[in-house]
């Protein structure tokens, strides 16, 4: 469509009033257009700070401008073309290139300039091309870039220009070629463009755009490559787009786009050679129609919502290069539910197939071996696959990557998987493979990542694994291998992210070669069988972060030389024979953040710094022999105890556990009894689950998922993969206090376990997929709401009726019992802070829980802890007194019937407190 007649009336009265560009000043008997042309070129000269090819070395008052690198004049000897490109300059562009004014083509691309765009550019009337991309340059794109009339390229991507997309450049109708691709912008993509009938190709992507996708762009019929990939927008593609039948490429992907591919997409579009709308929350079946473009090479349909079967025709696609539809709902069913692999071999140019998270089941078939012989990545993880793996796997000699962890594939590992000698990544982890691990794997000498992790092999870890001399990550954990740690696969120094053989039966002392792993990030050889000294050698490991040996039956001191690893987060070395002292050099340790040493035989006085100083941080139950310093100084005068003495205190403890089993006996259910020590390795800490697994629990966090809002994040229901429902809560990190509301929750969590309390199940600390902090918190999903919801009365059970007294009675003896636990029975004490009904949960069986602790305070020192700057919800205190109040009611209870008294006192008192949120107890 034309510009409309008030547009231009518009930009001529604009180019009227336009003041005339700053020309420089030239004297008056050399006026002509070269002199002009020669001092805008030498300005844009002295405008550049580096000039490292030497280049502009030619540019000078004594030559002719004609002949400087990079200048072509026409006949007139007026500049009309500038070609800067892949100089690695840096500087700015001056302001003085708008006097080029018979410029043509400007090339400034692939260097580093910063700066802004000169508005003077929009004064170049005959310029035809403008490419300054891959440069870093900034601020917005100048409106009046739609004065340039005969313009056909506009290339301005991968620099930093921010603000918004000019709605004026709808007026440039010569405009072939827009590309703004990778910078800053924002606002939503101007309709206008929809006029730009010449334009062939228009690439938007990886900016922060939002809004919908105009449904003006069903106008542009020239068009053949369209990219938007990786922005903000959301809603429907508009049905128009489908039928511009002129595309060659399509790409949406990583946005918030939702409904149906059509399904004759295929015939809409017969063009098409990539496809990807990937990362979306698109839904309905993989479109039957775009296996039969025979021209397709890409199809990418990742991490969507898709559900039904692949359908057939995939052998058509003879150009197929990639075909990506993992994560997604698809399913097959029965031993025969991988043959459309058997339809592919057709396609020889393939080299990235990925089916992984899906609801695929089968059998692989022996024909996985005939698949392209270009083929370098194959994705088959996160399936229903069983039966064996094939022998024929070893014919891809280009894969680089190999991917079948999370399905239920038995039998062995065929020695075939030697011959890919190209692999880079071999994931097997979480099947039911049993037998040995094939020597054959140590010729896999391009290996940097090695997954054998949650299944039944056996035997020994063969010495060949010392071959995988580019070995980046080794996880062997939760299998059956035995015998002693090979040596050589201590003389790996390519190890520097894991080293994890925890959870078999391994045996022996560790080898002094540990030393030549000075790279490796973390080492678990936790619950295996290893025995002998730590060896000092441990402190060449410079780069280590995670150390654990748990659940082993090493001996003798800890070496001081752990000391020496200044890079230490966690170590964890329980359940162990260890003994003599802890040494002093780990309270050293700055970063330091995580310290078991429980249930050995360690002896003398306990280091007071460092992580020492943080309680809930270090764990020493178990050995007898250690104490504080003013403890050890007092041992042997306990020891000798008047009689009389002990007889008072033993009867005191004996008229408390009376009183306690009475008070107990008259609630309406038990409390929970404290969770017992953990001595598993990651004892305080929780597994960590992938923004991918979020994305599709909560069906990309789909509004109709949201739960609630808070002040710090929003909280959506999920089901994760093994169908466990989840409350995630998802951090603003935007918000003021976000990110110390998130380290407080997990502070206070990390070691709380009540049946009162919120289940943490996991959490998340990732980048979404533009690359930002995504930071989420996943609880146990809770039916039945908050307290304040049944309060209130927007909740009600199915027969319309509310809370009954004994149900209101129940839940405050519920919160009692957690603040009671949170104060008196917990590791170490936890104040919630935010105690209010909206924060007190409700399960199937109506049992409440206390969650949202992004105000808790963990009470390291309790006894100097005050009640200074009280946090939380106005007319709230912490409840500080009751605990007094229970402390009291337990060891005062002299009779039933008083206990009874003092309980329900207590409970009603406190769902009083709650539901008019002003009373504090006393």
């Amino acid at each position: 469509m034309d510009p409309s007649p008030v547009l231009l009336v518009a930009v001529l009265a604009s180019l009227l009033l336009l003041p005339p560009f700053p020309f420089l000043r030239a004297d008056s008997s050399s006026s002509s257009g070269d002199v002009v042309d020669r001092e805008a070129l030498l300005s844009l000269k002295a405008s550049m700070k580096s000039d490292p090819s030497g280049t502009l070395a030619s540019w000078n008052e004594s030559s002719d401008l004609c002949r400087w690198s990079g200048v072509v004049c026409n006949s007139r000897s007026r500049v009309s073309a500038l070609d800067l490109r892949g100089l690695r300059l840096t500087g700015s562009v001056s302001p003085y290139v708008g006097n080029l004014s018979y410029l043509r083509f400007l090339y400034l691309q692939d260097n580093q300039l910063s700066g802004d765009l000169p508005h003077q550019l929009g004064g170049l009337l005959h310029l035809e091309v403008l490419n300054a991309s891959s440069n870093l340059i900034g601020g917005a794109i100048p409106a009046n870039f739609s004065r340039c009339f005969n313009l056909t390229t506009l290339d301005l991507s991968q620099n930093a220009l921010s603000g918004s997309i000019p709605s004026d450049l709808g007026l440039l109708s010569k405009l072939q070629v827009l590309k703004l691709g990778k910078n800053n912008l924002t606002g939503t993509i101007p309709s206008a463009i929809g006029n730009l009938s010449s334009l062939t190709t228009l690439n938007l992507a990886t900016n922060a755009l939002g809004g919908p996708i105009p449904g003006d762009f069903g106008r542009l019929h020239a068009l053949k490559v369209l990219q938007i990939a990786i922005n903000h927008l959301a809603g429907e593609v508009p049905p128009t787009l489908y039928n511009l039948s002129s595309l060659v490429f399509l790409d949406f992907a990583s946005n918030d786009l939702f409904g149906e591919i059509p399904g004759d997409v295929g015939y809409r579009l017969p063009n098409l050679v990539d496809f990807h709308f990937c990362f979306n929350q698109f839904t309905g079946l993989i479109p039957p129609s775009l296996h039969n473009v025979t021209s397709i090479q890409s199809l990418r349909f990742s991490h969507n919502f898709l559900h039904g079967p692949i359908p057939p025709g995939l052998g058509n696609l003879r150009n197929l290069v990639m075909y990506n539809i993992g994560f997604n709902q698809i399913v097959s069913s029965g031993a025969d539910g991988l043959q459309f692999i058997t339809s592919l071999t057709n396609s020889t140019r393939l080299e990235h197939l990925a089916i992984d998270e899906n609801l695929l089941e089968g059998v692989i078939p022996e024909s996985v071996g005939n698949l392209s012989s270009r083929l370098y990545k194959l994705y088959l993880g996160a399936n229903r696959i069983y039966g064996c793996i094939p022998a024929s796997i070893g014919q891809l000699s280009s894969l680089a990557l190999l991917n079948m962890s999370h399905n239920s594939i038995s039998g062995g590992i065929p020695p075939e998987v030697g011959q890919l000698r190209q692999l880079r990544m071999l994931g097997l982890a979480d099947n039911r493979l049993s037998g040995e691990i094939p020597a054959a794997i140590g010729n896999l000498t391009m290996l940097t990542e090695l997954q054998l992790r949650g299944n039944q092999l056996e035997g020994s870890i063969p010495s060949t694994l010392g071959q995988l001399q580019q070995l980046l990550s080794i996880d062997a954990s939760s299998n059956k291998l035995e015998g002693s740690i090979p040596r050589e696969l201590f003389t790996l120094s390519s190890l520097t992210s894991l080293l994890n053989l925890s959870k078999n039966s391994l045996s022996g002392p560790l080898p002094e070669d540990i030393s030549d792993l000075a790279n490796v990030v973390a080492i678990d050889l936790s619950g295996n069988m290893l025995s002998g000294n730590i060896t000092p050698a441990l402190g060449n490991c410079r780069s280590l972060q995670i150390l654990s040996m748990s659940n082993n039956s090493f001996s003798g001191p800890i070496p001081d030389a752990i000391g020496d690893l200044k890079g230490l987060r966690s170590i964890d070395l329980s359940l162990n024979q260890l003994s003599g002292p802890i040494p002093e050099s780990l309270g050293e340790l700055e970063g330091l953040e995580y310290l078991n040493l429980s249930y050995n035989h360690l002896e003398g006085v306990v280091p007071s710094d460092g992580v020492f100083r943080n309680l809930s941080s270090v764990h020493l139950e178990g050995n007898s022999k250690l104490c504080r310093s003013s403890a050890c100084m007092n041992t042997r005068n306990r020891a000798k105890l008047p009689l009389f003495s002990i007889v008072i205190v033993a009867a005191f403890i004996v008229f408390l556990v009376a009183s306690t089993i009475c008070v107990f006996f008259v609630k309406t259910r038990t409390r929970a009894a404290k969770i017992s020590t953990m001595t598993d390795s990651t004892r305080g800490q929780h597994p960590l689950i992938s923004y991918e697994e979020l994305h599709r629990a909560t069906e990309s966090f789909h509004p109709r998922n949201l739960v609630g809002t808070g002040s710090f994040g929003s909280v959506y229901k999920g089901v994760l993969r093994d169908g466990l429902q989840v409350a995630v809560k998802v951090l603003n990190l935007a918000a003021g206090g976000a990110l110390k509301s998130f380290v407080a929750e997990c502070d206070a969590l990390r070691n709380a376990r009540h049946r009162n309390l919120v289940k943490l199940v996991t959490v998340c600390l990732s980048l979404d997929p533009r690359n930002e902090e995504f930071r989420a918190l996943v609880y146990e999903f809770m039916g039945n709401g908050s307290l304040e919801e049944w309060i209130r009365g927007k909740r009600r059970h199915e027969d319309g009726s509310g809370l009954s007294l004994v149900e209101r009675l129940e839940a405050a003896i519920d919160v009692a019992s957690a603040l009671d636990y949170l104060h008196n029975d917990c590791e170490v004490p936890v104040v919630h802070c935010d105690l209010k009904p909206s924060n007190v949960v409700l399960d199937a069986a109506m049992t409440a829980k206390v969650g949202d602790f992004g105000l808790a305070k963990v009470l390291v020192d309790v006894e100097s802890t005050t009640t200074h700057g009280l946090k939380g919800s106005i007319g709230y205190i912490p409840p500080g007194a009751l605990s007094l109040s229970l402390s009291l009611s337990l060891s005062l209870s002299l009779s039933l019937s008083l206990s009874l008294s003092l309980s329900l006192s207590l409970s009603l008192s406190l769902y009083c407190k709650m539901h008019r949120l002003r009373d504090s107890f006393t």
